[in-house]
């Protein structure tokens, strides 16, 4: 079968052909795939840079985490697979699946769920978000920021605020439901004064932060308390773009109500990993088909996956690749 194979760790994928895939348990079928996504996650697998794939000895190997096909009984499905899925066949595991409605392009089902997983998980699981909620979602100007704009609103959140350096894309989150948005292209001392006159006009409840680095600083400076009951905040890092470690004075913890932790493989329980596919990305899918949820896509053929895996996409695009 032909295939986006990395034959060496650190190279580009190239279209190949690679040993069609076999069933080897009792919870595995075989996918014919469609479209699959390409993430970061993805990319930082192929290289072996991620915190996942590190220790692991290289081996030529199929590229991508998540896709969609059919089952041989013709049935339209969204998988993920350990095994690689930018191929035209791919094993899934039956736990690990999702029906695609009808209705549903084949695309938008391949791209929307790696997001879902960035977002709904952290502000179900690990925020506990309720109706009427305040969110702060720090660096919303990538995909998954975008879809998390849009989940809280889902979730009911009263008031969305968003930061992010590309002034055109801020503009465009308020249009996807966000209530003000503060540039990271402001001065230390404006950025702060703005995130704390919001922070006391309207508590914020969560941050969900993609970016961490000196913005989250700035941002744990200007929610520090004063002595004085101080509201409680939930952090949730899901990604450090802009740098891996924080300086976090001790002072900020004492004197703030805030709990600080994080979102991303290893960090959820299986029963959470098993909610998202019974229950989280089929009402994500739903509410896509309603619009409540949009997702924009570049989509290329498989051929020509050596020569747009390292190019630069339009901004909150997720690169699709179709089989």
């Amino acid at each position: 079968m032909k295939a986006a194979v990395v034959f060496e760790k650190g190279r580009s994928p190239q279209y190949a052909d690679f040993p069609e895939p076999e069933i080897s348990n009792k919870n595995e079928v075989l996918v014919t795939v469609k479209a699959a996504s390409i993430k970061n996650l993805d990319k930082a697998r192929a290289s072996g840079k991620h915190y996942s794939t590190e220790n692991e000895a290289h081996q030529p190997a199929i590229v991508g985490s998540d896709g969609v096909g059919y089952l041989e009984n013709g049935s339209k499905v969204y998988f993920f697979s350990k095994k690689g899925t930018v191929a035209e066949k791919a094993i899934a595991n039956s736990q690990m699946m999702v029906p695609i409605p009808e209705d549903l392009d084949f695309s938008v089902a391949a791209a929307l769920p790696n997001a879902v997983m960035g977002s709904a998980l952290a502000l179900k699981f690990k925020a506990d978000i309720k109706p009427g909620s305040v969110v702060l979602v720090n660096g919303a100007t990538g995909i998954t920021g975008r879809i998390a704009v849009q989940i809280a609103k889902v979730y009911g959140a009263s008031k969305i605020i968003v930061t992010g350096r590309n002034e055109e894309s801020l503009q465009a989150l308020l249009e996807l439901g966000a209530d003000e948005a503060v540039s990271l292209q402001l001065s230390d001392e404006d950025f702060k004064k703005q995130i704390k006159e919001i922070h006391k006009a309207n508590p914020v409840d969560i941050i969900i932060d993609y970016i961490w680095g000196h913005s989250v600083e700035m941002i744990l400076t200007a929610f520090k308390g004063d002595g004085t009951f101080s509201h409680k905040t939930k952090l949730i890092t899901i990604g450090g773009m802009s740098g891996d470690t924080i300086q976090l004075s001790s002072q900020i913890l004492r004197a703030t109500d805030i709990q600080i932790s994080g979102s991303g493989l290893g960090s959820w329980t299986k029963e959470e990993s098993a909610l998202l596919f019974s229950e989280i990305i089929p009402e994500m899918f739903q509410a896509a088909i309603e619009g409540k949820i949009k997702i924009e896509t570049e989509n290329v053929d498989i051929k020509n996956i050596e020569a747009v895996w390292n190019a630069e996409l339009q901004t909150g695009k997720r690169l699709v690749v179709r089989i």
